[in-house]
């Protein structure tokens, strides 16, 4: 409360009046008053102001000693001012550098994370890839199973029918034999017809048309047998080589076929672990993905919570600062109004000097 001052003319009937309260923002509590005592300067104006003077140099005093205790808060309000702002500042760039390496670090795990994805997405398109690829050599197997079941068939067929040229060419021969023997015996049945008649008719002239008859029917039968013995053996090994021929053929085509189906098998196994690979690829990126997110939205969650950390931090360091500084307001308004008392007494004194 700042001080009144009321005075009459000549200075008699003067009252001095003053209620000041100190101490908000000091660690202890002072409080300074004059109250309301009248001085009525009337009669010895000399122990009046001796009064005055008194009171005045003890109210002096005790400014001095609240400009002491002002200056000495106002130098610790300041170096703690100092010293808290450096602190803040210096607090604020690690944590701006700590959040600043934490969102290099949550990019690059988005990064990652899109690799993993796109990665994924590679893996997911082999798979298919090799699936189809496997059904396809899945069905050339199988055609090529179909073939060479045909194959199989045809050689079996081929080897009946070697059973039954074979049968053929021993019945030829049967019949060959067969004919040899028959004409054998009607050689040996003329001969000794031919042999008959000699013996009966010895004085008769030999029949040499008898003798050439049956030189010819030899020489036919001669004939026949060799015929039938060649075109035998013709036909045998005709069918032979042909029968041979097409063993072979079908031989080398069963070979090609086994090779082709022991080709595909293999082609097909590798196929299927390149698939069970990829498939167990497509397991582990996804399952590093799950960890992958997982760990990164837990360290995303610890961020966001020591982000709000600081600032809650900063709210309380700005909500001290400007309780500081209100309390810093209200000493410069005390050591204000201080001051402006000063002055009042002073000029009072002057005046009563210059009276």
């Amino acid at each position: 409360q700042a001080p009144s001052v009321y005075g009459g003319a000549g200075g008699y009937g003067t009252r001095i009046s003053t209620s000041t309260s100190y101490g908000q923002g000091f660690s202890g509590n002072f409080q300074l008053s004059i109250t309301g005592n009248d001085v009525l300067l009337t009669g010895n104006e000399k122990s009046t102001m001796q009064n005055l003077n008194d009171r005045l140099a003890s109210y002096l005093e005790r400014v001095r000693s609240l400009e002491k205790a002002n200056s000495l808060i106002e130098k610790q309000i300041k170096e703690w001012y100092e010293k808290n702002t450096i602190d803040v500042r210096h607090d604020y760039s690690s944590y701006f550098r700590t959040i600043e390496e934490l969102q290099k670090k949550i990019s690059a795990a988005q990064l990652e994370n899109a690799r993993l994805v796109l990665e994924i997405d590679n893996a997911k398109l082999a798979a298919d890839d090799f699936r189809l690829k496997y059904e396809n050599e899945l069905l050339l197997r199988q055609s090529v199973e179909s073939d060479i079941n045909g194959l199989v068939r045809v050689r079996d067929g081929l080897t009946l029918t070697k059973s039954d040229l074979e049968s053929q060419i021993e019945s030829v021969n049967e019949e060959l034999a067969f004919l040899k023997k028959n004409h054998n015996e009607d050689v040996d049945r003329l001969r000794k017809q031919v042999g008959g008649s000699v013996s009966v008719e010895v004085d008769a002239a030999p029949s040499i048309d008898l003798a050439t008859t049956m030189e010819n029917m030899r020489k036919q039968y001669e004939e026949m047998a060799e015929k039938n013995r060649q075109e035998a053996k013709e036909r045998f090994e005709k069918q032979t080589v042909e029968l041979n021929q097409e063993v072979a053929i079908n031989v080398e085509q069963l070979q090609t076929q086994r090779t082709a189906v022991t080709n595909q098998r293999q082609i097909a196994q590798r196929l299927e672990l390149d698939l069970q690979s990829q498939l167990n690829m497509k397991t582990s990126l996804e399952d590093t993905l799950a960890e992958t997110e997982a760990r990164y939205s837990y360290q995303l969650t610890q961020i966001q919570g020591a982000v709000a950390n600081l600032e809650a931090q900063l709210g309380q360091l700005r909500a001290d600062m400007e309780s500081q500084t209100s309390e810093y307001s209200i000493l410069l308004d005390i050591k204000t109004r201080l001051e402006m008392e000063i002055a009042t007494y002073r000029r009072l004194l002057e005046g009563e000097d210059n009276r």
